[in-house]
């Protein structure tokens, strides 16, 4: 009980479980929850092992209980693209306002400081470029993106209720597109879908005329960004992300370049709502967190599709690994 305590949801996903080895690297004792909806054991599998890293089954909706003092809460639990959140809307809206307030009660309960993963999203399509954390977004509330961006945008006005009324110590990560190891091929992002892709001997998929605009910033610049922010002092809205922007045509080149694939590049429509421009103001984390990104999209990009291609044919056409059997929970 002597070392520092953290719970991170989403455990077993992308982000959670990058964010798990990284509070393992700094001493700390990790409990990772995830309900495996979208999360995967083998993102988790090498930590099972240690003695400072425990996981929970479970599903932060419900009551949420974690025994002992807990100095930390990261909750990171959420579906995270498109292709989830329109398939398990439901759960996606749950999860950002049950769960939200299940763990702020858990903090609260264990006077444990709190950092919320919010999104980009909740600039909607913007209207100003690039997006600064005043800016209040465009969101359409009954759109097909709304059960993921207004979840978002409750969470984070459930968290700052807590730090104003309760006297909580909250932190809030607005996060923009991230990419990396573990991503999972089928989860419908645009890195993943163009290597996926690219792999299979499959055309490229541009929806739109490729002018959108997206910035990727990498998992270990990310990963750096939220731990700096939770252990500021910061209590409002920080963008996390890497301001290089580019468009999904110029990308989609990118990717065949880097695979090598003799592929072409189709185009389809445009899906409702989706953002034409996505750019981070990191001034806040430049001036407050002294971060900034600092491996290039190319660096990042050569290390995701290595960790890709090391994946087995089933896993280039398997949709799901959310399987619980064989693990046991410590």
């Amino acid at each position: 009980m002597s070392k520092k305590r953290v719970l991170i949801t989403g455990g077993a996903g992308f982000l959670g479980s990058h964010l798990c080895d990284r509070f393992i690297k700094e001493g700390f004792h990790v409990i990772a929850m995830d309900n495996l909806i979208t999360g995967d054991l083998r993102n988790i599998e090498h930590l099972f092992k240690h003695k400072d890293f425990e996981f929970y089954n479970h599903d932060v909706s419900t009551f949420v209980h974690v025994p002992d003092k807990l100095d930390y809460i990261l909750h990171f639990a959420s579906p995270a693209s498109p292709i989830d959140y329109l398939k398990i809307p439901i759960q996606t809206l749950k999860v950002g306002s049950l769960g939200t307030h299940n763990l702020l009660g858990l903090a609260k309960s264990k006077k444990a400081r709190m950092i919320i993963a919010s999104t980009s999203e909740v600039y909607g399509d913007p209207m100003v470029h690039p997006q600064k954390e005043e800016y209040y977004g465009n969101v359409n509330p009954v759109g097909p993106r709304g059960v993921y961006d207004e979840a978002k945008r409750f969470q984070e006005a459930m968290t700052m209720a807590y730090h104003t009324y309760h006297g909580l110590e909250t932190r809030i990560v607005r996060i923009f597109n991230t990419y990396g190891p573990r991503m999972r091929l089928n989860d419908g992002r645009v890195l993943p879908a163009f290597i996926g892709q690219a792999l299979r001997g499959e055309d490229l998929t541009v929806f739109g005329d490729g002018s959108q605009t997206r910035s990727f910033c990498y998992v270990d610049d990310l990963v750096e960004g939220i731990y700096r922010l939770l252990m500021s002092d910061y209590v409002y809205p920080v963008n996390i992300g890497n301001p290089d922007e580019i468009t999904i045509g110029e990308f989609a080149e990118e990717i065949i370049k880097l695979t090598g694939t003799t592929q072409k590049v189709i185009y389809k429509p445009l899906p409702k709502d989706d953002p034409m421009q996505r750019q981070p103001d990191i001034t806040i984390a430049r001036e407050i967190l002294d971060w900034e990104p600092r491996v290039s999209r190319s660096e990042g990009l050569k290390i995701t599709y290595e960790y890709f291609k090391s994946l087995s044919k089933d896993d280039l056409y398997t949709k799901e690994h959310n399987t619980f059997e064989g693990f046991v929970r410590k």
